[in-house]
């Protein structure tokens, strides 16, 4: 958390001058239109957002196995994964979860630009927060699925046993109970999972993102 917070002040200090003043956009050799040519498919952000326990990370696997299957280049980015390598320096507290989603929204960008398929599963529980990860990413580049499922659905899966500990007390600022969720009003997909099996609902997503992923 400490090395996060550092590099944000650090990034603040010298923001204008020394360090901004002496970075320079690289333009690849590659552009990403030929990288999807040679894929033989367009890249694209699947985001994934939910309270947890609603079915994100199943249906973000679940999807890459079909879409892998079918010959797309993809890659699974997951919250659980993330914070173990990538964002293991950040927290719980607001600051914190802005700054991981910056980070993966930025990884996303890359990714997509590569001409990958990138599947982000994650909580994002703010609304500006996933209005930035469209600015970063790009709106023509995201496909927003909000993976909708009623708490007390969530609670009873608890694969994580995470519910049980904030019942007792043992987490502070948790989505959906100690923390908010603002759900999102113009997702580009909703999922209702608390009623649809996966199966299904991989049916319905294969079935939105084929013209999304087609070459012109």
């Amino acid at each position: 958390m400490l090395l996060g917070r550092g590099l944000a002040r650090y990034v603040e200090q010298f923001s204008g001058n020394a360090l901004t003043d002496n970075v320079f956009h690289q333009a690849p050799s590659v552009c990403r239109a030929a990288r999807e040519r040679l894929n033989g498919h367009r890249a694209l952000v699947i985001w994934f957002t939910g309270l947890s326990g609603a079915g994100k990370t199943t249906l973000a696997n679940a999807l890459e196995a079909e879409l892998h299957r079918q010959g797309r280049r993809t890659l699974v980015l997951d919250g659980d994964n993330v914070t173990q390598g990538l964002c293991a320096d950040l927290g719980f507290l607001v600051q914190d979860r802005h700054e991981n989603l910056r980070r993966v929204a930025e990884m996303a960008r890359m990714t997509v630009e590569a001409g990958v398929v990138t599947l982000a599963a994650f909580i994002s529980p703010l609304a500006e927060d996933r209005a930035m990860v469209r600015s970063i990413v790009g709106a023509a580049s995201l496909f927003e699925v909000y993976v909708r499922c009623p708490l007390d659905v969530c609670e009873t899966r608890d694969v994580k046993g995470l519910y049980k500990k904030v019942r007792r007390g043992e987490i502070d600022n948790f989505t959906g109970i100690s923390a908010p969720y603002d759900a999102p009003d113009s997702a580009d997909l909703v999922l209702d999972t608390g009623v649809m099996p996966a199966a299904a609902c991989v049916a319905i997503l294969l079935q939105r993102l084929q013209s999304r992923m087609a070459l012109p």
